[in-house]
C-alpha cells in the first residue's frame, strides 16, 4: 500500500516559487511512491488547522513548502497529537533558517528528493506555555524586524525586505531590557539587548549562531547579547557569521534543558520568526519528537 503525503504549502512564499513548480514537486513525489494531495495555507493559522487534520486523517507524511513561519505553524499542529505523521521540508521562504540547518537543498526538486530517499531523524522542539517552536525563541528590538517586515515585500525583494526594516527601526535597535532568568543551576538578573533560544546552529541567517546545538540532545542553547550601543551589534554580527562571538565578553552562552523568564516589563517573544505573544514563563524542550526527513549523503549534527 502506497504511503500518503499531504502537501501543505504558502503560495506566497519566497516569489510564489513553491505555486510555480508545484506540477514538478507533485510529480517527483509521486514517484517517490507517495500518494500525494496538496492544500495552499489562505490565513495565518491554516497550516496549523491543516496538518492537525493531515495527522487525524492518519496520512504518513506531512510536507511543509514555504519559509519558517510556515514549519512553525506545520509543527504547532502536529504537535496536538501523540504520534505525528513524519515531517518534511520543502525551503521556500527568506531565510529558510531551519532547513539549513538540516543542511536541506534551497532547491525544491532537490528537497523533494531528500523525501524520497527516506532519511529520518528525531529531533528536539522547544515548548512554552501552550505554543512550540522547531529552531528559535527570541525577543528584543532586533527579533521584532522579522515579522514585522510585510510578507508582500518579501515577496517580492526577499532578505531586503528585513534590512528595509532594520534601516526603519535602527534608532532603537540597541535599546536594552532587563530579564530574570531561573534554569536548574541558578537564577538571575541581567540587563541585555537581545534573547535567543536556539534547538538548532541557524538563526537569523548566521549558520553559526549557535555553534554547538545539536538537534536531538535534549538542550536549548541560549545566548543573551548585553547592554550596549549600534557599534557593539554591528561587531557581535561580524564575530556571530565565523560562530566566534560566543567566546566575547558581550556575549553569554548557555545549554539548558529548560529555563524560566521574568522579564522586567512587557516583552513580545518571536517564535522561528513569528510573532509569538509575551516573553514570560517556562521555556522547555519537547525531547526526540518529530521524525523529519534530512539528506542521506549529509552529515546532520543531532
Amino acid at each position: 500500500m502506497r504511503q500518503r503525503a499531504r502537501l501543505i504549502y504558502n503560495p506566497t512564499a519566497g516569489r510564489e516559487l513553491v505555486e510555480k513548480n508545484l506540477p514538478k514537486i507533485l510529480n517527483t513525489l509521486e514517484k517517490a511512491g507517495y500518494e500525494t494531495s496538496c492544500i495552499a495555507t489562505e490565513k495565518s493559522w491554516s497550516a496549523a488547522e491543516e496538518a492537525v487534520l493531515a495527522a487525524k486523517n492518519q496520512f504518513d507524511v506531512v510536507i511543509a513548502a514555504g519559509g519558517d513561519g510556515t514549519i512553525h505553524e506545520v509543527v504547532n499542529g502536529l504537535s496536538q497529537v501523540k504520534k505525528p505523521p513524519k515531517l518534511g521540508i520543502l525551503p521556500a521562504g527568506t531565510t529558510n533558517d531551519f532547513a539549513r540547518a538540516l543542511k536541506i537543498p534551497r532547491n525544491l526538486l532537490q528537497a523533494c528528493e531528500v523525501i524520497a530517499q527516506g532519511k529520518t531523524v528525531l529531533i528536539d522542539i522547544g515548548k512554552n506555555k501552550d505554543r512550540y517552536f522547531i529552531n528559535v525563541a527570541a525577543a528584543g528590538r532586533l527579533t521584532e524586524v522579522s515579522y514585522e517586515a510585510p510578507s508582500r515585500l518579501k515577496t517580492v525583494v526577499g532578505p531586503f525586505a528585513y534590512y528595509a526594516k532594520a534601516i526603519e527601526k535602527l534608532g532603537t535597535l540597541h535599546k536594552s531590557f532587563s530579564i530574570t532568568i531561573k534554569t536548574e543551576e541558578r537564577e538571575w538578573t541581567e540587563e541585555i539587548l537581545l534573547l535567543i533560544i536556539a534547538n538548532s546552529v541557524s538563526v537569523g541567517g548566521f549558520q553559526k549562531f549557535a555553534p554547538l546545538a545539536k538537534l536531538s540532545d535534549g538542550l536549548f542553547d541560549v545566548l543573551l547579547i548585553h547592554k550596549g550601543n549600534i557599534p557593539d551589534l554591528v561587531q557581535i554580527a561580524a564575530l556571530a557569521f565565523r560562530g566566534e562571538h560566543i567566546h566575547d565578553s558581550r556575549v553569554t552562552y548557555f545549554q539548558t534543558g529548560s529555563l524560566d523568564i521574568q522579564p522586567s516589563q512587557p516583552l513580545s517573544l518571536n517564535l522561528d520568526g513569528e510573532w509569538g505573544g509575551e516573553c514570560a514563563g517556562r521555556f522547555e524542550v519537547v525531547p526526540k519528537f518529530l521524525e523529519i526527513f534530512c539528506p542521506s549523503d549529509t552529515h546532520v549534527d543531532v
